[in-house]
């Protein structure tokens, strides 16, 4: 396999995993793990959607070099681009996840042992439910790719690194910029090469970031998610709403309390 085919994938956290097991004894088989259970809309960062285009036309090797070259001069790190004799290139990709709805891992294998009647030992592989959870919101994954590699390639080599069975088709790369207090988010084509648009960009991620998110298609499609997710998410709403009617209990209790308290130190007049 050529070096321009293949691409590399080496990646580390900013983030950390964080994740917190549930506990419940009832929940045996629910392994479900959260850093972020919560469903309720947070105030977000004015994002438009505008088109910045850095598709530039296909370059020359000249002009490759020398953005290769303009480009390791800005790196504050070792993550430089290596142009190749054929005129490819590769180079790292950062990219960070805004995922808002859980992932899924593949069941765990459980081997256990057992005799035969030959006297023999035999060995049992059991299955057990996946498990969901919720990723670190702008956990942060460095990439090493190579100049043909696509954005739906970075998308399915991310899902492989953390084990995710999820169908890639749930997600989409976008091209996250900054200009003038303003961010404009472009969703990339599945065949567009995010290293291509790394080099004409610069290594400035004000410029250009890459997001991880899912694909926006206005209602959520429930018949995506399998059963145990679905039934996750029940779990999720029903606890939520016990912690909404908690609240609103202790906070009319404690109102209630100073009005006895009030009625209690008021003294009529005799």
């Amino acid at each position: 396999m050529r070096d321009c085919e293949r691409f590399e994938m080496t990646w580390g956290s900013s983030a950390s995993s964080g994740y917190c097991s549930q506990s419940d004894s009832e929940h045996e088989l629910e392994q479900f793990y959260t850093a972020r259970t919560s469903f309720r809309k947070t105030k977000k960062r004015k994002e438009k959607d505008e088109l910045v285009d850095w598709r530039k036309p296909e370059l020359s090797v000249s002009e490759i070099q020398q953005k290769v070259k303009e480009y390791n001069a800005q790196v504050n790190s070792n993550l430089f681009m290596v142009l190749n004799r054929d005129g490819s290139y590769t180079g790292f990709i950062k990219v960070q996840f805004k995922l808002a709805r859980p992932v899924s891992l593949p069941p765990p294998q459980i081997t256990s042992s057992s005799s035969g009647r030959d006297g023999g030992c035999r060995e049992h592989k059991a299955l057990k439910r996946g498990t969901s959870f919720y990723l670190p919101r702008d956990t942060v994954k460095h990439l090493h790719i190579s100049s043909s590699t696509r954005a739906k390639e970075v998308i399915q080599a991310l899902l492989k690194k953390f084990t995710v069975v999820d169908n890639p088709a749930k997600f989409s790369l976008f091209e996250r910029s900054e200009r003038q207090n303003q961010v404009y988010l472009r969703k990339l084509a599945d065949d567009e090469r995010p290293l291509f648009l790394r080099l004409c960009a610069g290594p400035n991620e004000k410029v250009l970031s890459l997001v991880l998110k899912e694909n926006e298609t206005g209602e959520v499609n429930w018949d995506a998610f399998s059963f145990p997710e679905l039934q996750n998410f029940l779990r999720i709403l029903q606890r939520e709403e016990e912690d909404h009617v908690r609240q609103i209990v202790r906070r009319f209790a404690l109102a209630r309390d100073k009005m006895k308290e009030a009625l209690e130190n008021f003294s009529t007049p005799g």
